[in-house]
């Protein structure tokens, strides 16, 4: 039998895949905030209802900008447990989508105060990645992801990119041996109205 293989070709049963998903999930339960890959770039993250970790994300990263936070699924059935009516085009969207993409959808609920901007708008992703997936499944709730970088830097497109003082002020790093085959840039980002207007704010 052929054995099943993930993307980036880790086999599925790839024990340091585990053991990375089972350590991260310890510190995201304990409110801490991690250094993870995703399918796009490198992030930095924490449980996205939890505002204490929320904030120390801010800390880190020298700035209180909701806007720039957006929060992962796992898949597309959980959007509605944290948006209260997702407009129809959402689905379709999501479903067509050939690259990773973010939508802004509005009336933003069951997330961590802090992290909802003003105006209630909330971006949420479904990553291509399977220790993004497993993770979050294993969480059973979002995580933030937001770019590995100080206030007015540039964003890392690799890890070695990524600053000193990021590394030391998250509380988990992840071994880039489960980084599979990001794209190394950010993702596509659509804003969704509650009566179908759409704003492509990043093609």
């Amino acid at each position: 039998m052929k054995e099943e293989r993930l993307k980036g070709g880790r086999p599925a049963s790839d024990p340091v895949l585990e053991e990375q998903v089972s350590e991260a999930l310890a510190v995201l339960k304990r409110g801490g905030i991690i250094l993870y890959p995703t399918d796009t770039v490198w992030g930095i993250g924490c449980d996205a209802t939890n505002p204490e970790a929320v904030e120390k994300i801010y800390r880190l990263k020298r700035r209180d900008d909701r806007k720039s936070m957006l929060v992962l699924l796992d898949r597309m059935d959980n959007v509605v447990r944290y948006v209260r009516q997702v407009p129809e085009v959402a689905w379709q969207l999501f479903e067509v989508a050939d690259k990773p993409l973010t939508l802004v959808l509005p009336e933003a609920c069951g997330l961590a105060p802090n992290l909802v901007p003003p105006e209630k708008t909330i971006g949420i992703r479904i990553p291509d990645h399977e220790f993004c997936r497993r993770l979050i499944h294993r969480l059973n709730r979002p995580l933030v992801s937001t770019s590995a970088n100080l206030s007015g830097e540039a964003s890392p497109r690799t890890f070695s990119e990524i600053s000193a003082e990021i590394r030391g002020g998250v509380d988990w790093t992840a071994d880039p041996a489960v980084e599979g085959k990001p794209t190394r840039k950010p993702s596509s980002i659509i804003k969704l109205g509650s009566g179908g207007e759409v704003e492509i704010l990043r093609p």
